[in-house]
């Protein structure tokens, strides 16, 4: 038998820890060690999350290596030019048969005993092969192969469940907002600049929360950052501090928000000049240039984030319940010219980058959130999410369910959805209890 099978572990039933309706949340789905391992298994596990850009990969061979989960993944291009994802663990003793973080290769030789795979993922080499019994089939022994992978407008998705919806089902109302960044240039996106990754002590969901409704911390946590980067130094005018916005919440646990100032526009000066507003207009249509492609934020659910006038696309990985490993890239629009690509690539890096004057407020707010919750007593505090509550409904311009943009609506989205799958048994519970 190529596979064993394992009893699943008991699940905790995550149903006290939360009081959606009235914006109640316990402090311990953050740092407890048995949500953290369930969570592996039943948020992750099924869900479809971002694995790369298909820019990416514009060769056979072409290789990028990152995670789902904690699981390692290796994203290849095979001699079919189809892109596929394998589990970056050899099928002999499980050590990683790709320890580099990107480049191109022929085969993934591991540097254990030599067990050697293309990139299809088939098992083409093993020395000492006379060694085996006859009933040794190398045909199922190959990398474990995700079990559905799709694109949508250049990112790369991917999932272990066999059973999951389609991916573009899995987005639903959330491709309307994504295209505001993906969508504004007729030949697509590419990255640029590579990927930056940094190490933050705080769990991954209070980095996805934040980008998916968190528009409340930006006057007070980046007040320094927002004096810095106005024309006078002395901080924006007060119509932008208190700029009016709409905060959207998806029923599959996905959120954005933005506002909607004319001059909440791209940051930058080259960028801005590049664009045409007219014909974005006429492309994606008032509401979307008015609204999600301004300085707004937004999380696909579980951890896939984006910024869409920095260029700015990442995800949280998860490295235990205390700890994530950000992963950030700067996406472009492909018909820009070099110069214009170069400004976004050098502006999200001034502002979210891993030194960037934003994102190293939002690092330190995390990492204390995560620091006090080791206490007795303010690890078991509940903490409020009732900004917002009663306040949502479709405005005819936005599609979908959307309130003020200072609310806390899409974050209580994310955790009835984190709520509800934790509480589910995942594809490979159903299938252990009809065994």
């Amino acid at each position: 038998m190529s596979s064993l099978h394992r009893t699943p572990a008991p699940a905790v039933d995550v149903t006290e820890y939360f009081d959606i309706d009235n914006g109640l949340v316990d402090r311990g789905i953050f740092g407890d060690t048995a949500l953290y391992q369930q969570e592996l298994r039943r948020v992750f596990a099924p869900s479809w999350l971002f694995l790369a850009h298909t820019s990416q990969f514009r060769k056979p061979g072409d290789f990028f290596t990152t995670y789902m989960g904690e699981d390692p993944v290796i994203v290849t291009m095979g001699k079919d030019r189809r892109i596929r994802a394998f589990l970056n663990a050899c099928r002999h003793r499980g050590m990683r048969v790709c320890r580099a973080d990107a480049g191109a290769a022929k085969a993934f030789t591991c540097s254990y005993h030599g067990w050697a795979y293309d990139t299809s993922g088939k098992l083409i080499n093993v020395p000492n092969r006379e060694g085996y019994p006859e009933s040794f089939d190398e045909s199922r022994w190959g990398l474990r192969e995700v079990a559905r992978l799709d694109t949508y407008k250049g990112l790369i998705f991917a999932t272990w469940n066999p059973d999951a919806p389609a991916l573009t089902e899995a987005l639903g109302g959330m491709t309307w907002y994504m295209d505001a960044m993906l969508d504004r240039d007729p030949e697509g996106t590419e990255v640029v600049g590579g990927v930056h990754k940094w190490v933050l002590e705080g769990n991954w969901k209070l980095a996805a929360e934040q980008f998916s409704s968190d528009w409340y911390h930006v006057n007070i946590s980046h007040a320094s950052a927002l004096m810095v980067m106005s024309p006078t130094g002395k901080g924006p005018k007060a119509e932008i501090v208190q700029t009016p916005g709409r905060q959207y919440t998806d029923p599959n646990g996905h959120g954005a928000g933005f506002p909607t100032h004319p001059k909440s526009r791209f940051d930058d000066r080259v960028v801005h000049q590049y664009y045409d507003y007219g014909q974005l207009r006429e492309r994606l249509g008032d509401g979307r240039v008015e609204g999600p492609m301004t300085t707004g934020h937004a999380n696909v659910f579980p951890n896939f984030s984006y910024l869409p006038v920095n260029g700015s696309i990442r995800v949280w990985h998860p490295k235990g319940p205390d700890k994530m490993e950000v992963w950030a890239w700067t996406v472009v629009d492909k018909s820009m010219p070099d110069e214009v690509k170069n400004a976004q690539r050098l502006y999200n890096l001034r502002t979210f980058g891993p030194t960037g004057i934003f994102e190293q407020d939002d690092g330190e707010n995390w990492s204390e959130c995560q620091a006090t919750a080791h206490g007795f007593m303010a690890g078991g505090m509940t903490l409020n999410y009732q900004m917002g509550i009663g306040m949502s409904a479709e405005d005819g311009v936005h599609p979908g369910t959307t309130g003020h943009l200072y609310s806390d609506g899409a974050a209580r989205g994310f955790y009835s959805r984190w709520r509800d799958l934790m509480n589910t048994p995942a594809w490979h519970e159903k299938a252990a209890d009809e065994r």
